[in-house]
């Protein structure tokens, strides 16, 4: 795809602007429409663009496959591990009110903040671990078939 000249440079601007839409839907989801699922998957779309633009290889040298997974992994940690410190802190399951007991809508925020983190690591991990799987799929059909 060397030849695409305009598409490599139009997605050279447009990855860093998807990567900066999705950090601003993860942090504001609690104030407004979004959270963690949505910006997974906006997150996981700058990558998926720089590999459809730029080849599976180049995508995988910047997001490597194992670290793809270790992120789906670490989300889920995050998500689960946020239950489990509020039930150490004697509250029930997720209850956010244990991470500042004598605030607790404080607590709240802290926890709703960590938990769609998780779910935005988790989302974007295993959405990326999608698309290795299929772009690095051998095609079925040669292009001098069609």
């Amino acid at each position: 795809m060397r030849h695409h000249l305009i598409l490599r440079t139009v997605s050279k601007l447009l990855i860093g602007t998807i990567v900066l839409f999705a950090l601003y839907v993860q942090f504001h989801g609690d104030y407004s429409p979004g959270g963690g699922f949505q910006a997974g998957v906006i997150f996981a779309v700058a990558f998926i663009l720089h590999g459809i633009v730029f080849g599976l290889a180049t995508v995988q040298r910047v997001f490597p496959p194992w670290l793809v997974h270790k992120c789906a992994a670490l989300g889920v940690l995050l998500y689960a591990g946020t239950g489990v410190a509020s039930m150490m802190l004697g509250y029930d399951y997720l209850d956010y009110g244990a991470f500042t007991p004598d605030h607790p809508s404080h607590g709240q925020h802290y926890g709703i903040l960590v938990v769609e983190l998780g779910v935005g690591i988790t989302v974007a991990g295993v959405m990326i671990s999608v698309f290795y799987a299929f772009a690095g799929r051998p095609p079925s059909i040669s292009d001098d078939d069609w």
